[in-house]
């Protein structure tokens, strides 16, 4: 979807620095409205913004005043990931054996 805003001129500049892309700020600021009445995700808002990690979408949020939701389930999830990474690995070609806990 494409959307066209129409910005008088004496109202432009303080709305959008120089500095910044004004189409931008406008997707940042839907994205970030979505987000804080739940009508999306964080993880829909870090694709929507192209954000690459939860910590980047964490500090951007952060700028923005606004604070991750984190609930029981992204620890259950968390913790899920991280019992898998405490797992020895399985062999990965024929006759190597897994590595050793030390």
């Amino acid at each position: 979807m494409q959307i066209t805003v129409e910005i008088p001129d004496q109202f432009a500049q303080q709305l959008a620095p120089e500095d910044r892309d004004p189409a931008r700020m406008a997707l940042e600021a839907m994205a970030l409205e979505a987000y804080r009445d739940r009508r999306i995700s964080a993880h829909q808002l870090q694709q929507l913004l192209g954000i690459g990690s939860r910590y980047e979408l964490d500090g951007f949020l952060k700028g923005h005043s606004v604070w991750l939701e984190y609930g029981a389930e992204d620890l259950e999830q968390d913790l899920a990931v991280a019992q898998g990474l405490r797992q020895p690995r399985e062999p990965d070609l024929p006759g190597e054996s897994a590595p050793q806990d030390r």
